[in-house]
């Protein structure tokens, strides 16, 4: 093996600018391949931050408008959820998937504190909205179940509105002293954590302030929590909600979650004398086949950049081969000697492999460096870059970087394209015939 390295080292340093050339284009391609995949897992990560915390396996129901005539009814009628839907939920039909059902209620309000004030939407909701939405208490507590039973006048306000109550007044503030508790806004500072306990004023009655959540960059973060039978009572819903959302389970595939759907949509419609397949009629948001569908982009994305990165690495892997096509010809004559003396076809075969082998390792392997420091420079300038997106600030790109799988996946992209790109020049070198190489200048 050591005589091998060694050829191979003096057959490169004969050619050393010819070498050099053909390695940069292997070295570039592979570049090409991390610095793509690396930038698209970054947007991919930015797209997705936010939801990927939020459970899936949930399904979110709303009204909509029948889209054609039913039952003597014409189309455009508009369909209002009622609590007899929730109890359709939770009943016998659908017990072999559906776990918990809870229900929303709300109306926009203003909340005043003093002299500050913002415009929000209360939302009347229960306490298994907390795990159903992943949402992060950041001081307080959340809705419990002794609120609902004693229709208690506490509210959970998220972060940012806090801070406008207290003088911050300002969406973007609290990034910089989250971690303290602090928000910050034109100079003034203010410890969102004084607000816990206080009343404020939502309409003409006083809430009090039970929990801070954090400011979700991704929804409106002007929505805030009561209990669900409070809002109810104050503002007179009756027997409508706005929504209904439960969790299931034994779902495990897009083709029975579709399945679901439509047995689900055929019994709430009919509830509203709607056609059973009007699929208008009420809204359907099933987290799960949208976390599928997601999946799926992504990795049609990262196979798209594998092909555009293997489409240029393809250029270096043919330089690659033209060099060892070079290297065979100026080397007929040391073959046919080599041939004349005993060396097998194999012998001769494996010399060229190596060297096409080592040659795209090794420039392989310092593309594939600069592809990853790159991705680390991509992280410390562009993945700091935010663009505004309704008012909120989101990150351009989110550990834009490519894990082991990606660098094992090069590896062997490297040690299969060295071998075929010396694999033509080894085959024509092992059918030199002696007499017809000694022959050769």
């Amino acid at each position: 093996m050591r005589d091998v390295f060694t050829e191979i080292w003096e057959s490169v340093r004969r050619n050393k600018l010819r070498t050099c050339l053909t390695g940069f284009a292997v070295s570039w391609g592979i570049f090409m391949l991390i610095v793509l995949l690396g930038a698209g897992n970054g947007l991919m990560n930015a797209f997705l931050t936010g939801g990927e915390d939020i459970a899936t396996n949930t399904m979110q129901i709303g009204g909509g408008r029948t889209s054609k005539p039913y039952d003597g009814l014409k189309e455009g009628r508009r369909i209002a959820l009622e609590d007899g839907d929730v109890a359709l939920t939770e009943s016998d039909l659908f017990a072999d998937h559906v776990d918990r059902v809870i229900s929303t209620v709300g109306t926009s309000v203003t909340v005043n504190y003093g002299k500050k004030h913002f415009a929000g939407y209360i939302e009347g909701n229960y306490p298994a909205r907390q795990e159903m939405d992943k949402i992060e208490v950041r001081y307080g507590r959340f809705i419990n179940d002794k609120d609902i039973r004693e229709n208690r006048k506490v509210v959970v306000l998220p972060e940012n509105q806090a801070e406008t109550l207290l003088g911050g007044g300002s969406r973007d503030t609290g990034a910089r002293f989250a971690t303290l508790g602090f928000g910050s806004s034109n100079g003034i500072t203010v410890d969102v954590r004084q607000l816990i306990g206080k009343y404020v004023k939502i309409g003409t009655f006083s809430f009090r302030v039970v929990g801070i959540t954090k400011s979700d960059r991704m929804s409106d973060s002007n929505l805030f929590y009561a209990p669900y039978t409070t809002v109810k009572i104050i503002y007179g819903k009756g027997k409508e909600i706005d929504d209904l959302t439960f969790t299931f389970h034994g779902l495990d595939s897009e083709e029975a979650n579709e399945a679901f759907e439509e047995r689900y949509r055929a019994a709430v419609n009919l509830r509203h004398r709607a056609a059973p397949d009007d699929r208008r009629a009420i809204w359907i948001w099933n987290r799960f086949t949208q976390n599928l569908q997601m999946n799926k982009g992504r990795r049609i994305l990262s196979t798209a950049l594998w092909i555009i990165g293997l489409l240029t690495l393809l250029g270096g892997i043919v330089g690659v081969s033209n060099i060892m096509l070079i290297t065979v010809k100026e080397r007929t004559h040391e073959f046919g000697i080599r041939k004349a003396i005993g060396a097998s076809p194999w012998s001769i075969m494996k010399l060229i492999l190596a060297e096409s082998v080592s040659i795209t390792a090794f420039f392989g392997y310092v593309g594939m460096l600069l592809g990853m420091v790159a991705c680390m420079i991509l992280d410390k300038t562009v993945g700091q870059s935010t663009v505004s997106v309704m008012d909120e600030q989101i990150a351009m790109l989110v550990n834009p970087t490519v894990g082991l799988d990606v660098a094992i996946g090069a590896t062997v992209v490297l040690i299969v394209a060295g071998t075929f790109a010396g694999l033509f020049p080894a085959r024509k070198a092992a059918q030199v015939r002696p007499i017809e190489a000694l022959r050769a200048e």
